[in-house]
């Protein structure tokens, strides 16, 4: 397909380059060539050189800090990040967890996750898929039980990326058995919660006995939620996914 760009698309395009080339580390950029683990100040350091520019969010709303570009800038960022190899943000936060509480969330949710997440002072990740429920999501078994004013989680997540360096999780949880549901999709709930590890064990996937880059597996035993963290209505969280 053959794109055409205007004068002021070429000069966004030589700014996003020229911002890359002075802003992205040598040995960042090596680390992510030669396959070597990067560390959460390595993912922490470059989300806030580009929060620093106003560039972290592309798809966010501008009123929630996005930076207002029209798809083509958007399109051109994305292609010149490709193109010299820089990394790719913490997904789950930026490209998934905001859109998600700017869409659904309560104004004080918003007031208290967004900021933190757009300064990449809070990492994120997702917990979804389940050792039983991957593409299948609606046969999750993890459990969410109200007691009072929180909700106490327990079971497994697999395949869980950037858990080792995350402090935040967006949770999806079982809070009605899937008996008592119409159908299987029912009684799934959305929280936003901490990465509690007296709570969470985050361990590491190995595949072919070497560790998965960026894979893991959540042990969850007592996650302790408040019930101000459920994303929308109880037993509706499919629906927000």
């Amino acid at each position: 397909m053959d794109l055409t760009f205007s004068d002021q698309d070429a000069k966004f395009r030589t700014e996003v380059r020229e911002f890359l080339e002075y802003s992205l580390s040598p040995d960042l950029k090596y680390k992510l060539q030669t396959g070597i683990e990067i560390q959460r100040e390595d993912v922490v350091g470059w989300h806030k050189i580009l929060y620093d520019k106003g560039w972290v969010a592309p798809n966010w709303p501008k009123e929630f800090g996005g930076p207002g570009w029209s798809l083509t800038q958007k399109y051109i960022f994305d292609e010149e990040l490709g193109l010299v190899g820089a990394p790719r943000l913490v997904v789950f936060g930026i490209n998934m967890c905001g859109p998600v509480l700017i869409a659904f969330g309560t104004e004080e949710q918003k007031r208290r996750f967004l900021p933190p997440m757009l300064s990449g002072d809070e990492i994120w990740c997702q917990g979804y898929s389940e050792p039983g429920a991957g593409s299948d999501l609606a046969s999750l078994q993890c459990k969410a039980e109200l007691k009072g004013d929180h909700y106490l989680v327990n079971g497994r997540k697999v395949w869980t990326s950037t858990a080792q360096v995350a402090d935040k999780i967006l949770l999806v949880a079982r809070t009605q058995p899937i008996e008592k549901c119409d159908k299987p999709s029912d009684g799934l709930s959305l929280f936003y919660t901490d990465l509690d590890r007296s709570a969470v064990e985050v361990r590491e996937i190995e595949k072919m006995g070497r560790k998965a880059v960026d894979s893991n597996e959540l042990f969850i035993d007592g996650l302790r939620v408040p019930a101000a963290n459920r994303i929308g209505e109880e037993g509706k969280g499919f629906s927000y996914l």
